[in-house]
């Protein structure tokens, strides 16, 4: 399919004089030939300036998980808006979307609300620290937890040589190095590196931050057995147990991870499905944590628990508290799984997939990862390449294979049927441009 990106590319121009990059983040940036921008969401699909229709599995890296312009969500948030904007001052509804968190999730005892995921960790950081009076903390490599300077630390896979340790290094220029002293990372499914880390510094470590599902790491899943170790473990060490479900939450079951894991945390994040799209994220806990909030620890901010995403908020969690949405998407995941699989199989191509079916990493090697450090095991330059087919074939992923695959409620058959004929395009030119040895075996 000759994809046609003609105003894409003249906006970008534009653009380029006013926004680095052209874009207002730089993960919108796919290069100055491949950069696309919206004119309109509806359901599972975008409509780029080209008049492009993809479908999506993006979805703004899982925020609408019931699909675009939800006109059940909207309506409640245009009612959101006659409450008549922004007070600095609070209103019934955070009351009312407070208590629909804490019955979904039993862990949220009290909540708190601000804007963004990052802003939602950096409070739970800061309340662990206060509460625990210790600085350090533990992160599992791969995963991602925000914007800010305490967790924008990562190992290159790329340039690891498989021998020794890859070096931890900051994620973006001007994070300042003496910050990488406060952290300590370890691997995904290894409990005894984790209590070997407790043991030599727990004196110093405030609490361990997790993503049981790395989000922004094919999805890889912590095994339960490890996330109960490490509910013991910081329970031993007298650690604190943030689990970040930024992504997660309300989306791989009503109760988030939690649900599915069986576990229990300290504090507690969501953000991403929370509103179908409306700015909003959440801070959660124990009542003897969450007290410390405004009794020696701050949080507040301008546009937090805005009338209209609290009205998006309640809107949102009720379909997904009440209705089958979740097993919808579920199951829609586990059918496109079975598809993308039987037209690799097809073609000797070894893969295998992770996380849950509603935010599926693709991983093209036999056995699926356990750690991040097994992502530089596979093929993954056959993934990246073939991103791009997908692109042109009007199937919207993102072009790192690092990121899953997110399904909303909206995706449905017709979505399934256009995506498995562009997967299937894609898998035999990307064949035939790196050529057939160049996959790895099954």
């Amino acid at each position: 399919m000759a994809r046609n990106l003609t105003r894409n590319h003249e906006h970008y121009r534009k653009a380029l004089k006013r926004l680095p990059l052209g874009v207002a983040s730089n993960f919108r940036f796919w290069g100055e030939d491949r950069t696309i921008y919206v004119k309109q969401g509806r359901g599972a699909r975008v409509t780029d300036l080209d008049g492009n229709v993809y479908v999506d599995y993006r979805m703004g890296y899982g925020p609408s998980i019931l699909g675009y312009a939800d006109a059940r969500v909207d309506e409640a948030a245009k009612r959101g808006m006659e409450v008549g904007g922004v007070f600095a001052l609070s209103t019934e509804k955070e009351y009312v979307v407070a208590e629909r968190i804490s019955k979904m999730v039993p862990a949220a005892e009290l909540v708190r609300f601000s804007n963004s995921g990052t802003e939602a960790v950096m409070a739970a950081l800061r309340l662990a620290r206060a509460y625990t009076k210790k600085d350090n903390y533990v992160i599992l490599e791969g995963s991602y937890h925000g914007l800010f300077d305490a967790a924008m630390w990562y190992t290159p896979m790329e340039k690891w040589s498989q021998v020794g340790d890859p070096q931890v290094v900051p994620y973006s220029e001007g994070v300042p190095l003496a910050t990488r002293n406060f952290a300590h990372f370890v691997q995904a499914n290894d409990a005894n590196q984790l209590e070997d880390v407790l043991k030599r510094h727990g004196n110093s470590i405030a609490c361990l931050l997790i993503e049981p599902i790395m989000g922004n790491c094919l999805g890889i899943a912590a095994e339960p057995a490890y996330v109960r170790a490490a509910r013991e473990l910081c329970d031993k060490y007298g650690i604190l147990l943030i689990i970040d479900e930024v992504k997660t939450g309300f989306r791989v079951a009503r109760g988030g991870v939690q649900e599915l894991y069986g576990v229990r945390a300290d504090l507690c994040t969501f953000a991403k499905a929370v509103a179908n799209g409306y700015p909003i994220s959440v801070l959660a806990g124990r009542e003897e944590i969450m007290r410390k909030l405004g009794k020696g620890v701050a949080h507040g901010g301008t546009y937090t628990a805005h009338p209209v995403s609290l009205a998006a908020a309640e809107c949102t969690l009720q379909i997904l508290d009440e209705t089958d949405a979740l097993e919808r998407i579920a199951d829609y995941g586990t059918r496109l799984r079975a598809g993308k699989s039987a037209i690799l199989k097809a073609r000797g191509i070894a893969h295998s997939f992770v996380g849950h079916p509603s935010m599926t990493g693709l991983y093209f090697a036999q056995n699926p990862p356990r750690t991040y450090r097994d992502w530089k095991g596979s093929d993954y330059t056959f993934y990246d390449a073939a991103a791009k087919v997908l692109h042109d074939e009007l199937v919207l992923c993102e072009p790192d294979s690092r990121e899953p695959w997110f399904i909303s409620a909206a995706h449905d058959d017709s979505c399934l049927k256009d995506t498995l004929r562009g997967f299937e395009i894609a898998m035999d030119k990307t064949l035939d441009a790196l050529g057939k040895g160049s996959r790895v075996q099954a």
